[in-house]
């Protein structure tokens, strides 16, 4: 389960994914957007994927930046908001692979000073981050929370979840796919979190997400919707941003 591509405001590109501009000759506008010829046995969802990644500005900011991730500039703005990432805490990064979020946050806990501690937590094996510890494990393993804890010395100050699950192209099938792992995500995060942390979930719109909410303001004493300025316009994602987690209390 890894964590896919996002953008963000802050730090982020202006403008969109493609441009025109004024032809030499006449009144019109020409595309300067990068399209494809579609290549022998390529998906016409794939031709789609590629094309977009290749025309978003994020994208191409991300490689410049050095990130792993457009994902990267939507914790940024989320983060530059919220102010939920500060020096010295101790941060759990769910379905971290390529690692775009645990940069961010190795980044504002001061990992560079030896300040704070982010583990990170994937199926699949990622190039190494500085100040990151990361081990290649299901996060629903029972022994996931006790493992994670340890890595970072302690309860967690933020549990991060920018995962995505495998898509069927079934379109309820697929919603009831990310709720399910909205749900295990956040049954891992009551049992890692510090009284006072804080949850940060990538979710999709849709009737089920309503309940997760609801159960998310059980447990924490403030919830929030949002939707980062560099989601994509034609992605129903949003962010759920759950903070001061009661511990056991209910």
């Amino acid at each position: 389960m890894n964590a896919r591509g996002g953008g963000g405001k802050s730090g982020g590109p202006a403008g969109k994914g493609s441009g025109s501009a004024k032809g030499g000759k006449g009144t019109g506008s020409r595309d300067l957007g990068v399209r494809l010829k579609t290549a022998h046995r390529r998906s016409a969802s794939s031709q789609r994927w590629l094309e977009r990644q290749l025309n978003d500005p994020y994208v191409a900011q991300a490689k410049r930046d050095g990130y792993r991730s457009r994902a990267a500039y939507k914790l940024t703005e989320i983060d530059d908001k919220y102010k939920l990432l500060k020096p010295g805490q101790r941060i759990v990064d769910l379905g971290a692979a390529p690692g775009g979020w645990s940069q961010i946050a190795a980044k504002k806990l001061g990992r560079a000073k030896g300040q704070g501690a982010v583990a990170a937590i994937d199926l699949l094996e990622i190039e190494p981050i500085a100040g990151v510890d990361f081990i290649a494990l299901d996060f629903m393993d029972e022994s996931a929370p006790e493992k994670l804890k340890q890595m970072i010395g302690g309860p967690a100050d933020g549990v991060l979840s920018e995962m995505a699950a495998n898509t069927t192209g079934h379109k309820k099938t697929d919603h009831l796919r990310i709720i399910g792992l909205a749900e295990a995500a956040i049954e891992f995060a009551r049992e890692v979190l510090a009284p006072g942390g804080f949850f940060l979930v990538k979710l999709f719109q849709g009737g089920d997400t309503v309940n997760l909410i609801n159960d998310l303001k059980r447990d924490f004493s403030t919830v929030r919707h949002i939707k980062p300025a560099a989601s994509r316009a034609d992605s129903s994602e949003l962010y759920v941003l759950a903070t001061g987690f009661r511990g056991g209390e209910r």
